[in-house]
C-alpha cells in the first residue's frame, strides 16, 4: 500500500509540473493573438485600397499583363503551404498540410506538374520526413510574420511565374493557409495567387457590384503602373495568409493549452482519489492487525 501512495503521489508532482507549463504557454498564446489579430486588422485598409484601385484598372482598361494573362494550358503549377514552426497547437499543422495534399492531387489529377513552396517548419519537416522535393523554404516567423518575409516570398514566386516553362517556371500559383475567422473557428483554405484574380477575402468589405469606383488617373502609363502595383498586390496578399495564419495558430494554440490543463486538473484529482484510497487502505489494514494481534493476546491468556 505504502509502495501504492508513492507511485500515485509520484505522478501528482509530474502532472503538477506539467500543468504550470501548459499553464503558462496558454497565457503566452492569449497575450500573442490579441496582437495577432489587432495586425490582421490593421493590414485590411491597405489590402482593400488596393484591391479597389487594381478592380478599377481591370474595368478601365484592356491592357494585358504577364501577371494577370490566363495561359491556353497550365503544365507546372506551384502551390505555396503556409504552416507553423511548432507544435502543440492541436490540428492547425495537419489541417494545412491536409488541404495541401488534397490540392496537390487534384492539381495532378488535371496532368500538371506540381512545384512546392514551404512556409513554417512543421511543412519543412513534413516533407522532408517522407523525402519529398520543394523548390524553397522559409521559416522561423510563423508567430510574428514579418512584411520582408512576406516580400522575399511574393518575388520568389512571381520570379518562377514569369520564367519560361523550360527554365523551370510556373504557369499557375496557388497558396494553402488558415484564415483567421474567429477565435474558435480557423479555416484552412487554398486560393488561387497567380493569375491574379482581383478578389477581395472579407465578404462584409467586398464592395457592391453596382458601386461606383473611383476614378483613377494612371500615369505614365498603365503598363508601368501595372508592372510596379501586381508585385506588390501579390506581397499584400502573401502578406494578410501570413498574418491570418499566425492569429489562428495562436488561437488553436490557446485552445490545446487550455484542454491540456483541464485534462492535468482531472489527473490531478484522480491520482489524488487513488492516493487517499491507498492511504485509508494502509490505514484499515494497520488498524485490523492491530485488533488482530490484541485478540491473539487476549486468547492466550
Amino acid at each position: 500500500m505504502g509502495a501504492q501512495m508513492r507511485v500515485y503521489r509520484q505522478r501528482v508532482r509530474s502532472v503538477q509540473a506539467t500543468k504550470k507549463i501548459t499553464r503558462a504557454m496558454e497565457l503566452i498564446a492569449a497575450s500573442r493573438v490579441v496582437k495577432a489579430r489587432q495586425r490582421v486588422a490593421a493590414s485590411a485598409p491597405y489590402t482593400h485600397a488596393l484591391t479597389r484601385a487594381l478592380s478599377a484598372l481591370a474595368t478601365y482598361s484592356n491592357e494585358d499583363h504577364p501577371l494577370t494573362t490566363e495561359r491556353e494550358k497550365v503544365r507546372r503549377a506551384g502551390v505555396v503551404i503556409i504552416a507553423g514552426d511548432r507544435g502543440l497547437s492541436g490540428a492547425y499543422n495537419s489541417s494545412v498540410l491536409k488541404e495541401s495534399e488534397q490540392l496537390i492531387r487534384k492539381l495532378r489529377e488535371d496532368d500538371k506538374e506540381v512545384i512546392v513552396y514551404l512556409v513554417g517548419n512543421r511543412a519543412i519537416n513534413f516533407y522532408k520526413f517522407r523525402r519529398r522535393q520543394y523548390a524553397a523554404e522559409w521559416g522561423g516567423f510563423s508567430d510574428q510574420p514579418t512584411h520582408e518575409a512576406a516580400k522575399e516570398i511574393a518575388a520568389r514566386i512571381v520570379k518562377d511565374f514569369l520564367s519560361d516553362y523550360d527554365e523551370g517556371g510556373t504557369e499557375e500559383v496557388h497558396v494553402v493557409y488558415t484564415r483567421f475567422n474567429s477565435m474558435v473557428v480557423q479555416e484552412p483554405r487554398a486560393l488561387r495567387l497567380l493569375p491574379i484574380e482581383i478578389v477581395d477575402d472579407d465578404e462584409e468589405d467586398t464592395p457592391d457590384q453596382h458601386e461606383v469606383l473611383p476614378l483613377y488617373e494612371f500615369e505614365p502609363s498603365i503598363a508601368q503602373v501595372l508592372d510596379a502595383v501586381l508585385p506588390n498586390y501579390v506581397t499584400a496578399r502573401i502578406w494578410t495568409c501570413l498574418l491570418g495564419a499566425a492569429a489562428s495558430q495562436l488561437a488553436a494554440q490557446q485552445r490545446a493549452m487550455k484542454s491540456a490543463t483541464d485534462n492535468a486538473d482531472a489527473l490531478i484529482k484522480t491520482y489524488t482519489r487513488l492516493a487517499n484510497q491507498a492511504r485509508q487502505a494502509e490505514i484499515t489494514q494497520e488498524i485490523s492487525e492491530i485488533v488482530g494481534g490484541a485478540d491473539a493476546l487476549a486468547a492466550a491468556k
